[in-house]
């Protein structure tokens, strides 16, 4: 499943980044990652020094990638709605949910202040990220200034999080559909410059 070339730590890490997104910590075993990755037995402890070594590897990948696609919206161009609005509908898969959101409920990681590190730190990252993003709209007047920045940010994180939530208990991506359009008709009412009736979010399940 992996290109010619690859070298066998690169395997390692994405094996176990797709089966804690999966399984969870528990059920990401040693062998279940060697299988993944195509790679013999031992391997994993002649480039890790361990399960918990190798998890965080791939806990840090999946973090980074979250911020790179994250900032490649939030940092493009259009205004501060446009942004926030583009970072809400962008393609998701929802059923298979947020990996680091997953992770945020999987009790091996929370309870391992050295896995929880880089999904605390990346979260923060996209909370400030946002509320920088929605005081530079109430800067230029498109916003209300009675928005308070970080509370709007933490809304946005926490309808997304939620709404995957809602959309895997269901099996329909339409909770986290209507969640979305909610959180922007309401911040279309503070951004005069808006749409006054954002259009229908893209389809999120592919």
């Amino acid at each position: 499943m992996y290109s010619v070339g690859v070298s066998t730590p690169e395997r390692l890490i994405e094996a176990t980044r797709e089966l804690l997104w999966e399984r969870g910590y528990v059920g990401t075993s040693p062998k279940a990652i060697l299988q993944r990755a195509g790679a013999g037995q031992g391997s994993m402890y002649h480039h890790f020094t361990g399960k918990p070594d190798l998890a965080l590897a791939a806990i840090r990948r999946m973090a980074q990638e979250l911020r790179t696609a994250a900032e490649g919206i939030l940092g493009g161009p259009g205004s501060a709605y446009e942004r926030v609005d583009a970072y809400l509908r962008r393609e998701r898969d929802v059923l298979r949910g947020c990996p680091v959101g997953r992770l945020t409920m999987d009790p091996d990681v929370i309870g391992s202040d050295e896995l929880r590190g880089p999904l605390d730190e990346t979260l923060d990252w996209l909370r400030e990220r946002l509320a920088g993003i929605v005081e530079e709209g109430q800067e230029r007047g498109e916003f209300a200034s009675s928005l308070d920045g970080e509370e709007i940010a933490a809304t946005i994180v926490a309808t997304v999080q939620g709404g995957y939530v809602l959309a895997r208990a269901s099996g329909s991506t339409a909770a986290f559909d209507t969640g979305v359009r909610g959180l922007l008709s309401l911040l279309a009412v503070a951004s005069p410059d808006s749409p006054a009736s954002p259009r229908p979010p893209a389809r999120t399940d592919v």
